[in-house]
């Protein structure tokens, strides 16, 4: 059932909103306003399924973001639009990580209302001009997605604010998540009017777009996708708050790689991965891969850069030069403090003023000799928070001003208008100290500008009368709580809700010798130099077209209902096991072998209760009685529990403790396994295993004959997860010269003896159907765990044999649509009753003879 978040999406979008048009197969390579096709590109594409690429396109990325990197502004004159490129956006900047030949094409809005009038010749003009395809998202409708969904639900929540009581954030409104997906469509749909999925690579930029990508993944399956969050990412306890956590988390799993600036916020994002939605991640070769489905989303971790020659080219204007000799003239004397900031509750500006209020108080002999210099940039936001931010900024600057302050001096200076490039630039090239103390922010570029301002260019030197050669120095106060925090070793690490700390760390940054601050200020801007906006794009690139290389080799066909869609890729050999298709191999074969698996097979892995239904001993029953059928139940459970509960079938074969003992029928004897008669190792694991159970609340033991089992499926995920793997490594490093191996699955870590797998059981099976004349002619296996691919590996090698007179017909069957060495799937357990009650109908040449059996078709998974 769908949830009631992906239902009725209002009237805001039109039409269906998640039964998105095809794209005619004819689609030329840009379509640049609705119904005009340009003839630019002769190339035409394959649908999202093809699985032949096209060539002879160049390959382009489709940068996708909020908003365009583009100025707008009316003609007074003609009235008509003239655009301009935003030199300072990170849009712009990442070009310089692509080849020149590469085409980038820009999505997004534009920063003013268009009339609707002039929509289609700004759309031609923005196209042919600056590659830019403009959504045109209704106000109303924008105001509701940006400055309601995104600027009180998401970007609150993410910066670790919760909407408590009603003077605290706003309480969740369902109109406006659906709002945010309206626009989201919007963008999908002039995407998809530009894209050509066999060659273009896809860039979703930030919060403001997180469930484009299941859109878009819905019309293309095969789509090259990427995404990067600017923001932070909250832990799991912040996050689960969110009504839509799961849309929202399916959204982003629809992209071929997610990119976070730091590994903090990735580890949110995989354990709200874990923890909501049950998914496991792990590290291959330095990159970390979550399997969704049959594809692995990578995640990748880089902070972003700044544009060197941008920061550059600004130091070296005049302007910035004769700014430069005004701020020295005015601040003569005095050592100046830098800080800018969005004006928002979350800078943290108020914290930084208490600072250095209470650096005055403490150290008077600074009086008259520090200037706290804030720039407050113009705020994003209009709501209450930020205008009582605003007034405490004012009020705190006042009373230090009042108290420490005297007519010619005052130590904090708020500059609060819109200050040009070359002013900041100016303010970076003298100060001191760069002061930023965000209680949470997720990356902030400020203290990367301000080492590469300090470094200087030749013309900045003129104008500070400096030599080339004269050492560089810098100092940086930064709050633990940004994202470029870690990579900014030389920094002073601050929590900036500890004043004193902070007051600190601001005596320390102006005081510490000269020859710390150029060592310091070295670190930092070979870092910052070598690590720039060219370098993150490039590799988040590359990353990007290695996470799709294998999209051409696996089927992809889309499964759930709305924000819920997702692919499932698998090999190309794998497919449904169609019950009419093996029914008939069965019925013309005679020597049949059948292997099932227990748990997870005939009886739901979920399910409470394990004893098996009377259907399936029906079934089972049915199926061993039958003189042409071997029929073996292949477990990891104790013989003990199988024996009883499967007693009415006589005739059925029993491997239990996975192989360790095996019954060929219930009137034989157990035989046991040679290769695991010394469980002298039991002693070492039984000690070691309780440890972990005692440490980990919800944790238990299985105690088997063969082996122990650590459970740990009612713990905390995370740390049941963790304690998993310390329990693996401690086993592993115990065990080492003792005959028995361990083992990790869903859930649990098992210890049994060295030599025993399920897959021996197979091989045995067969082993003795050959040596009694009974060589094979129909080989059945279904499980549905990791176990279970060894019966599979097996069956298909013992098979393979070339002493077999005849080549039986195979059918290795895993429960559930996920990689395995299996040929055929079912999709649960309610299928492989299905798919068993037709095998034991065909068993009985009269179907009236069948014992009477009641199925339920519906899934119990």
């Amino acid at each position: 059932m769908a949830s009631r978040s992906c239902a009725n999406f209002l009237h805001l979008a039109s039409g269906n909103l998640l039964d998105i048009p095809q794209t005619p197969r004819g689609l030329p390579r840009v379509m640049t306003v609705p119904g005009i096709i340009s003839d630019m590109d002769s190339c035409s594409s394959n649908d999202g399924d093809s699985d032949v690429a096209s060539s002879g396109c160049r390959e382009r990325k489709i940068i996708v973001a909020n908003m365009l990197p583009l100025h707008a502004k009316r003609d007074r004159e003609t009235s008509k639009w003239r655009f301009s490129w935003d030199e300072d956006s990170l849009l712009l900047h990442l070009k310089d990580g692509f080849s020149p030949e590469m085409e980038v094409v820009y999505v997004g809005s534009l920063k003013v209302d268009i009339d609707v009038n002039e929509q289609e010749e700004v759309a031609q003009k923005l196209l042919e001009d600056f590659n830019c395809v403009p959504t045109f998202v209704p106000h109303d409708l924008q105001k509701k997605f940006y400055l309601g969904f995104c600027k009180q639900h998401l970007w609150p929540l993410f910066h670790y604010m919760l909407p408590m009581c009603p003077d605290h954030g706003d309480r969740f409104d369902r109109i406006l998540w659906q709002a945010y997906v309206s626009a989201n469509k919007i963008f999908a749909d002039k995407v998809m009017e530009v894209i050509n999925p066999d060659d273009d690579y896809v860039w979703i930029h930030d919060y403001h777009l997180m469930v484009l990508p299941t859109f878009l993944r819905k019309h293309l399956n095969r789509i090259k996708l990427g995404f990067f969050l600017h923001s932070p990412f909250p832990s799991s306890e912040i996050y689960r708050t969110l009504p839509v956590r799961d849309e929202i988390l399916r959204g982003l799993l629809n992209c071929d790689i997610i990119g976070f600036h730091t590994f903090d916020y990735a580890r949110h994002f995989l354990s709200c991965c874990s923890r909501m939605l049950g998914l496991d991640y792990e590290s291959k070769r330095g990159h970390i891969g979550l399997d969704y489905f049959g594809r692995t989303v990578f995640i990748k971790i880089l902070p972003v850069g700044v544009h060197m020659g941008r920061l550059e080219s600004v130091l070296n204007l005049s302007s910035t030069a004769a700014r430069v000799k005004e701020i020295q003239k005015q601040f003569e004397g005095k050592k100046l403090i830098l800080g800018i900031d969005d004006m928002d509750i979350f800078k943290g500006i108020s914290l930084k003023l208490l600072a250095v209020e209470q650096l005055l108080q403490q150290h008077p002999d600074l009086q008259g000799k520090i200037v706290l210099v804030q720039i407050v940039n113009p705020a994003r936001g209009f709501g209450k928070d930020v205008q009582e931010a605003k007034k405490e900024t004012y009020m705190t600057a006042k009373k230090i001003n009042e108290v420490y302050g005297s007519p010619n001096y005052q130590p904090v200076i708020l500059i609060d208008r819109p200050v040009p490039r070359y002013e900041k630039s100016a303010y970076y090239a003298l100060a001191e100290c760069c002061i930023v103390n965000a209680v949470r922010d997720g990356m902030n570029l400020v203290p990367y500008k301000y080492i590469v301002c300090r470094q200087g260019t030749p013309g900045m030197d003129e104008a500070l009368g400096v030599k080339p050669e004269y050492p560089r120095t810098s100092m940086l106060v930064v709050s633990e709580f940004i994202g470029c925090s870690p990579s900014l070793s030389g920094a002073i690490r601050v929590n900036p809700w500890d004043i004193d700390a902070v007051a600190e760390a601001l005596n320390t940054a102006i005081t510490i010798p000269e020859s710390e601050k150029q060592l310091r200020h070295e670190k930092h801007y070979r870092y910052v130099s070598t690590h720039d906006v060219a370098y993150w794009a490039r590799s988040f690139v590359m990353d990007l077209d290695r996470a799709c290389q294998d999209h051409y080799s696996k089927r992809c066909w889309g499964i759930g209902l709305g924000l819920s869609f997702r692919v499932v890729s698998l090999s190309p050999n794998f497919r449904r096991l169609a019950i009419d298709h093996i029914c008939s191999a069965y019925r013309r074969t005679s020597r049949r072998a059948i292997f099932l698996d227990y748990d997870g097979t005939l009886v739901p892995e979920a399910s409470i209760i394990k004893t098996p239904s009377p259907e399936v001993i029906s079934i089972s029953k049915t199926l061993c009685d039958d003189p042409k059928n071997t029929v073996f139940i292949v477990s990891g459970r104790g013989r003990a529990s199988l024996s009883d509960w499967l007693a009415p079938c006589e005739k059925l074969g029993i491997a239990a403790e996975h192989g360790y003992f095996i019954r060929w029928s219930k009137d034989s004897e157990w035989e046991t396994s040679p290769v695991g008669a010394d469980l002298e190792w039991k002693k070492i694991v039984e000690p070691v295993m309780s440890l972990y159970r005692e440490a980990t609340d919800g944790s238990s033991i299985e105690t088997k004959e063969s082996g122990l089992v650590w459970h740990h499926q009612d713990a905390d995920p995370d740390f049941g997860s963790c304690q998993a793997k310390e329990l693996l490594d401690h086993l592993e490093s115990v065990l080492a010269n003792e005959p028995a191996v361990v083992h990790r699955g869903q859930h649990i870590v098992e210890v049994k003896p060295q030599g025993v797998s399920k897959g021996l059981v197979a091989e045995k099976v067969l082993s003795r159907m050959v040596n009694g004349g009974k060589s094979p002619d129909f080989v059945m296996c279904v499980g549905d765990d990791k176990s279970d691919e060894d019966m599979f590996q097996s069956i298909l090698t013992s098979v393979s044999n070339p002493s077999l007179p005849v080549a039986p017909e195979i059918f290795a069957c895993t429960v559930g649509r996920k990689p395995s060495k299996a040929r055929y799937y079912l999709d649960d357990t309610a299928d492989v009753l299905k798919l068993l009650k037709g095998l034991a109908t065909a068993t009985i040449s009269k179907p009236r003879c069948l014992p009477e059996i009641k199925v339920s078709f519906e899934s119990n998974a």
